[in-house]
C-alpha cells in the first residue's frame, strides 16, 4: 500500500491559533518548524510520499491539515472547520485531493473538524464537540453511509477534537483519555489508557506497523511498548501549545 502525505508548513502566525482548553502562551516558530520538519522526516522514513500544500502565512492554524478533510478509500469529505478562521484553509486541500478521490462537502449549517473523525475500518466514531455539530455529522453520515460506513456519533469533554481523546495504534488496539471520552463505547477494541500524569498523550499517529507518539509522554509510551508496539517519540511540544497533535500535521491519502 502507497501512502501519501500532505502537510503544510508552519506559519508565522501561529501565535494567534484559535485556542479552546489551553491557556495562551509564547509559541517559538522557529522550534515550531523545526519539530514539524522532524516530524515530516519520520512519516517520509516510514515510506510515505511527502506533498506540500501552499503555504498559507496568513492563516494561524494551518499547519494542522487533518481538520480540513477527512479521506476514506472511496471518496474525501471537504470538512467545514467549526472555527470560521479557519475555513479558507479548505479549498486548497479540495484542489489537492481532487486527483486522488472524488469530492463531497460538508455545508452551513453543519460544521466539522477532521479531528474529531476517528476511522477504524468500516466503523467511524465522530465526537460531538464545539467545533463540530450534529448537522454536520448528519450530512456525514449520508455521505458515507451508502459506501457501506456505520456512524457512530459521541460526546467529548475536556479537550479539543475526538482524537485528542483517542486514536488507534493498530486495527484492533486504541489509546484513550478516559476523563475524556467514555471507554464503554470501545468495547470491541483493546484500549490502553494514557498515563493520568500526560493527559494529552492519547494523540498517536500510526503508519503501517509503527505508532508516533509524543516525546513528552514516556510514562505512556512505556504502556504502549508493554502491548507490544513499536514506538518512535516525536517531539511536538511547541506544536501542542497551539492545541495541535500527531494526527492534526498531515492528512493520509493510502491507495
Amino acid at each position: 500500500m502507497t501512502c501519501i502525505a500532505f502537510t503544510r508548513s508552519v506559519p508565522q502566525s501561529l501565535a494567534q491559533a484559535e485556542l479552546t482548553h489551553l491557556e495562551r502562551t509564547p509559541i517559538d516558530p522557529v522550534r515550531a518548524r523545526q519539530q514539524h520538519d522532524q516530524y515530516r522526516s519520520v512519516i517520509e522514513s516510514l515510506g510515505c510520499s511527502l506533498r506540500e500544500l501552499p503555504a498559507t502565512p496568513e492563516l494561524a492554524d494551518s499547519v494542522f491539515v487533518e481538520d480540513t478533510a477527512v479521506v476514506l478509500d472511496e471518496i474525501a469529505i471537504i470538512t467545514r472547520p467549526g472555527a470560521e478562521s479557519r475555513r479558507p484553509e479548505t479549498a486548497s486541500v479540495a484542489e489537492a485531493l481532487g486527483p486522488f478521490r472524488s469530492l463531497a462537502f460538508i455545508e452551513a449549517p453543519g460544521i466539522m473538524d477532521g479531528g474529531d473523525v476517528l476511522c477504524l475500518g468500516q466503523r467511524i466514531y465522530i465526537g460531538r464537540t464545539p467545533r463540530t455539530n450534529i448537522e454536520g455529522i448528519e450530512q456525514f453520515r449520508a455521505i458515507v453511509e451508502p459506501l457501506g460506513y456505520a456512524v457512530y456519533s459521541l460526546p467529548v469533554t475536556g479537550c479539543l477534537h475526538l482524537k485528542s481523546a483517542v486514536t488507534a495504534l493498530d486495527a484492533a488496539t486504541l489509546l484513550l483519555n478516559p476523563e475524556w471520552i467514555d471507554r464503554t463505547a470501545f468495547a470491541d477494541y483493546r484500549c490502553i489508557e494514557v498515563d493520568p500524569q500526560e493527559p494529552f498523550a492519547a494523540n498517536a499517529l500510526w503508519i503501517d506497523d509503527q505508532v508516533l507518539l509524543p516525546a513528552a509522554a514516556p510514562r505512556t509510551r512505556e504502556r504502549v511498548e508493554q502491548a507490544g508496539l513499536r514506538v518512535i517519540p516525536v517531539d511536538a511540544d511547541e506544536l501542542a501549545k497551539a492545541e495541535g497533535g500527531l494526527t492534526c500535521c498531515s492528512l493520509l491519502v493510502r491507495d
